[in-house]
């Protein structure tokens, strides 16, 4: 299995490599300012509850690492963090521990680390209900994420060619296991037809994962020693158009924000454009594998400041950042004039109250 270990070690120092590429479409995003935040700092909170999942922050680790020596020890690093943040923490794609027994160590760490934490496992679209079982098994996961990563397995040398199977092992998984399933973009982005899709197959929990983050395209192209597909490396939509496009169609599942989130406001914005959560994977990865204590320090930091964001936006909760005001501009601005998206009714929000 060593051709798959290396891909593990391949994936996580590429995604360093290119970290200064990540392109945020949160600047598209301003809040309105008005000047009587009508509450007071100490009145915020951060805690959310989906599915049964307590999540102390509006904020978690999203899937990275695993499946060779090397990831196992950045899950270990990244376990660390989430435990003395109190951070929820996904584990990157368990399948390399399927396929190699020997590496469910590098996955089964971030629970020995982190006993009492929020774990999700984490597997592809490719996988049915069995496998489903093992990997949330293996790690005594609260919650399963299921990747889509189409555009990835497409440019990967070694990517699978056969897809048309994906929605009947969703559907499966989500009908047969006995835990909340995520189902999650790897930084491609969604459309309101893929949430509505989903929702019909009863997903309550979607990550949108749009561009803006690491690039897998990106990263298998530069893995490929043949021809490349420099094209699939614009693919998709960002982060800020799939939000925009889950709120037209989303009835009752619950969205997470991912792809290429770096700072508290950018988190803030994307929980104003209807995410309940949003997840953190290259940023987090810079700073562990600079320094963990530094991380722990900076990420408690960034609670406060989330705090201070959401009183100056006069919002108490999570859920009172849908009704502040928001000015969409630059591409996305475009993408809403294309897809028919109103993005004037996200500047008037707060007449509504």
């Amino acid at each position: 299995m060593p051709k798959t270990n290396n891909r593990k070690n391949e994936h996580v120092s590429l995604s360093e490599k290119f970290y200064a590429d990540g392109d945020s479409s949160f600047k598209d995003v301003s809040f309105v300012h008005h000047s009587f935040p009508h509450c007071d700092v100490k009145d915020v909170s951060l805690n959310v509850s989906l599915e049964g999942l307590q999540f102390t922050s509006p904020f978690f680790i999203n899937a990275m690492s695993g499946g060779s020596a090397w990831t196992g020890k950045v899950n270990e690093k990244l376990a660390v963090i989430a435990r003395e943040t109190g951070l929820a923490m996904a584990t990157g794609s368990v399948s390399a521990a399927l396929k190699d027994p020997s590496q469910a160590d590098t996955f089964r760490i971030v629970r020995q680390t982190n006993p009492n934490g929020l774990v999700f496992a984490n597997l592809g679209a490719g996988h049915g209900l069995e496998n489903a079982k093992r990997v949330v098994d293996l790690l005594d996961a609260d919650a399963l994420q299921i990747h889509l990563n189409a555009p990835q397995e497409i440019v990967m040398p070694e990517g699978d060619r056969e897809f048309s199977n994906w929605i009947e092992n969703v559907q499966s998984i989500v009908d047969g296991l006995e835990k909340p399933v995520i189902v999650k973009e790897v930084g491609f982005g969604m459309s309101r037809e893929t949430v509505k899709l989903l929702e019909s197959i009863g997903v309550t929990l979607i990550d949108i994962s749009g561009k803006g983050g690491t690039n897998f395209a990106q990263i298998e192209n530069y893995r490929r020693k043949d021809f490349k597909l420099d094209d699939f490396e614009a693919w998709g939509q960002s982060t800020v158009v799939s939000l925009l496009e889950a709120q037209e169609s989303v009835n009752k599942a619950s969205i997470i924000a991912s792809g290429g989130i770096r700072r508290p406001m950018e988190i803030v914005k994307a929980l104003a454009l209807g995410a309940s959560v949003s997840g953190l994977s290259s940023q987090i990865m810079h700073m562990a594998l600079d320094d963990v204590d530094e991380a722990i320090a900076t990420l408690l930091n960034w609670k406060e400041e989330i705090r201070r964001i959401m009183t100056l936006l006069g919002a108490a909760s999570v859920e009172d950042l849908r009704k502040t005001d928001l000015i969409i501009g630059g591409q996305s601005a475009e993408w809403c004039e294309a897809r028919d998206i109103d993005k004037r009714t996200y500047a008037f929000r707060s007449k509504r109250l």
